[in-house]
């Protein structure tokens, strides 16, 4: 179809290459909303569900930590939890992120935005 065209056939492919990967990025977004990892902390104790976005959807707390003056303890296994989940979200769209450059022929550690 763009045979004779040159650099004009070239910068249609190119397009088109651009077009394909917006759409694979507008799913994998979609995509990344349902992905879930979760985050763990004090041997199990405390665990936050995150989807691979970085969101907060679930906090599971074991009711043995509810004891005494712990309060500070229960506070910190929780923060901890949760950026547990959060740092397991980003490696998680990250590697999502790779197979979809790798699939399309770019570097795998390509940092492309989220």
């Amino acid at each position: 179809m763009f045979k004779g065209l040159g650099a004009m056939g070239d910068m249609a492919k190119m397009m088109k290459a651009a077009q394909e990967m917006q759409g694979k990025m507008a799913e994998l977004q979609e995509e990344m909303h349902n992905l879930m990892v979760i985050g763990e902390s004090g041997a199990g104790l405390v665990k936050a569900t995150a989807s691979a976005k970085g969101e907060l959807k679930a906090l599971d707390i074991d009711p043995s930590i509810f004891s005494g003056d712990d309060k500070e303890v229960v506070e910190d296994l929780i923060l901890a939890a949760i950026k547990d989940a959060q740092q397991k979200a980003s490696e998680k769209a990250q590697q999502e992120m790779g197979k979809l450059t790798e699939g399309m022929g770019l570097p795998a550690d390509m940092k492309l935005p989220f």
